[in-house]
């Protein structure tokens, strides 16, 4: 049998059957300091898929950073077939800094495909487009809510997209939504490239939660396995079919105050039933906040303290409450009872 060519990315080659971390030149700080984008190519010995992951293309939604740490430490990939590229961290900027944006104060996810000539974030995506998606076949981008808020692990498909919505099923997030299109997304971008992406969305800005990495490291497997990538010995079957949500709402603060939360992030609700609560700081008033129908809470704020309008919960439709909550509890289970990929340490 031939041996399989060398991956080529930058000015670098990976030899088949071997894994590197290539440092992809971005640009030059002010200070003459180089950035560079890192990333981890693992290089099978036989054909197959070629498939990326991307995490931190928001700076400070840094708990994709600990799930794509965790699946390239699996033994899964010791046999891998085709080649998976891991980008950690793509905003570096916004990493170091904490920080959703980059220094130029744009949007790194509203900026692709980017371009060769334009501003710091429109030549970052550019790179990314064409040293990494370009060469793919399948994209998992991982993200998390923004600071002060979190969500509930959730893969996010376009509506057009059946197949992507078959891949979502096999990653066996709890929640899938439907999500159309953001222009400047880098999933609009690589679907221009004719390239699809899988949207993962849990956890908080700045924050790990174990829950929503142990969702993600297991999503991710399920679909390396559904695409012939790597073998299905000790990765789970996903035990229930994820919950379907074709619509979603944001609830928001009815005035300014202090909020008391009655729901949290996963639970079910019931239409009528009381979420939260938004109170002066004397006590003197109460404003409520009711379930406008019957849904899940996909995303909720963690700051005790709102101003009027401030969103409050995100809330996903659902069609029957009690098949819902039965297919929720099973698969929380499911991960919970999943054994940690780091037994010795805790997050």
């Amino acid at each position: 049998m031939p041996k399989r060519a060398d991956f080529v990315i930058g000015s670098e080659r990976v030899a088949a059957g071997t894994r590197r971390t290539v440092h992809v030149p971005v640009s030059v700080l002010s200070d003459h300091t180089p950035v560079a984008m890192s990333v981890s190519v693992t290089h099978g010995r036989l054909d197959g898929p070629t498939v990326f992951i991307s995490a931190g293309i928001h700076g400070d939604e840094v708990i994709g950073a600990e799930i794509v740490r965790r699946v390239l430490r699996s033994p899964s990939l010791g046999a891998l077939k085709g080649t998976l590229i891991v980008v950690p961290i793509v905003n570096t900027y916004g990493f170091l800094n904490h920080s959703r944006y980059l220094p130029d104060r744009r949007d790194l996810n509203r900026m692709f495909p980017g371009s060769k000539a334009g501003s710091l974030a429109s030549r970052l995506a550019h790179i990314f487009m064409t040293e990494i998606v370009a060469r793919c076949d399948l994209g998992i981008d991982l993200h998390s809510a923004a600071i002060h808020r979190t969500n509930y692990p959730q893969i996010r498909v376009s509506p057009d997209n059946p197949d992507m919505l078959d891949l979502a099923k096999v990653f066996g997030a709890p929640i899938i939504m439907k999500s159309p299109v953001r222009e400047g997304s880098l999933r609009g971008a690589a679907k221009d490239l004719g390239i699809d992406v899988l949207l993962f969305e849990a956890g908080e800005g700045l924050r790990f939660d174990e829950f929503s990495v142990r969702s993600g490291v297991a999503g991710i497997l399920r679909v390396l396995r559904h695409k012939g990538m790597v073998a299905g010995k000790g990765i789970a079957k996903v035990k229930a079919t994820p919950q379907f949500c074709p619509s979603s709402k944001w609830l928001r603060a009815p005035t300014g105050g202090l909020l008391r939360t009655f729901r949290a992030d996963g639970d079910l609700v019931r239409e009528g039933e009381l979420m939260a609560s938004v109170s002066d700081p004397f006590g003197e008033t109460d404003n409520d906040i009711i379930a406008p129908f019957n849904g899940i809470i996909v995303g909720r704020a963690v700051m005790p303290i709102v101003n009027e309008g401030d969103a409050v919960f995100h809330l996903a439709r659902v069609k029957s409450v009690t098949k819902a909550e039965d297919m929720v509890e099973d698969l929380n289970t499911q991960l919970n009872d999943d054994p940690m990929f780091d037994e010795d340490e805790i997050i």
